[in-house]
């Protein structure tokens, strides 16, 4: 019988840890920067953030999503919750070549999250892979603590980061089941921005009840500031 396995955590001083330094200090020596290069390097948050993504593609569990991206969004001063879908529209909506009318401030009214200003976040961006569903998306997101933020946090996505948006894939942003709206049909619409390679934007809305496949990328938004809000 197969004796269980333990994990533990590593740290750089660890043999793994140090192995991964030393890969890094060979690395930057191979480059031979010099002064001016090496200090735009370390300024560049490029390279922090390209090594956070590197790192959290080797830490995921899950090979369903895949790290592909990372960007901050700040919830600006003056935001209100329950206009917010309706002030977006009035200065955004010219810049979509398609605008689903259904994404207002009545029929997103009850997301789990309202939102306030200031509160700062880290948003992930996850390449689905294969096919998945609705519960397993948001499984997901609750495994990495994300906030559920629905409509509104898409439009913040799109206002602050529209331009870290996956090109050809719709990027998606969950709200719990019953927090979404529900259309005539009977079916409960999860907003989605779409961005296209020539530059265009479309701001629609899928179904909880169909499967999602690798067309689509998961936007997850976990606080910045763990603690400061309350969900």
């Amino acid at each position: 019988m197969k004796s269980s396995l333990t994990t533990s955590t590593v740290t750089s001083r660890d043999s793994k840890g140090l192995k991964f330094m030393q890969n890094c200090e060979a690395a930057y020596n191979k480059a031979g920067l010099d002064e001016d290069r090496a200090q735009r390097l370390n300024e560049n948050p490029e390279f922090t953030k390209g090594l956070a993504v590197l790192i959290g593609k080797c830490s995921q569990t899950d090979l369903r999503f895949e790290l592909t991206d990372t960007f901050e969004v700040t919830v600006p001063e003056g935001y209100n919750h329950a206009s917010r879908l309706t002030a977006f529209g009035k200065e955004h909506r010219k810049a979509f070549y398609y605008y689903n009318d259904a994404i207002t401030d009545t029929n997103y009214a009850n997301a789990t999250t309202k939102l306030v200003p200031g509160r700062k976040f880290q948003v992930k961006v996850y390449q689905i892979k294969g096919t998945v569903s609705s519960d397993d998306c948001l499984g997901f997101l609750k495994s990495q603590k994300a906030i559920l933020v629905g409509a509104q946090g898409a439009s913040l996505a799109y206002e602050q980061g529209k331009d870290k948006l996956p090109v050809g894939r719709w990027s998606v942003s969950f709200d719990e089941k019953e927090a979404l709206w529900k259309d005539a049909v009977g079916y409960r619409r999860v907003p989605y921005v779409y961005r296209d390679s020539d530059g265009d934007f479309e701001f629609n809305l899928g179904s909880f009840e169909f499967d999602w496949d690798d067309g689509y990328c998961l936007l997850c938004f976990c606080d910045l500031e763990p603690g400061s809000f309350v969900a």
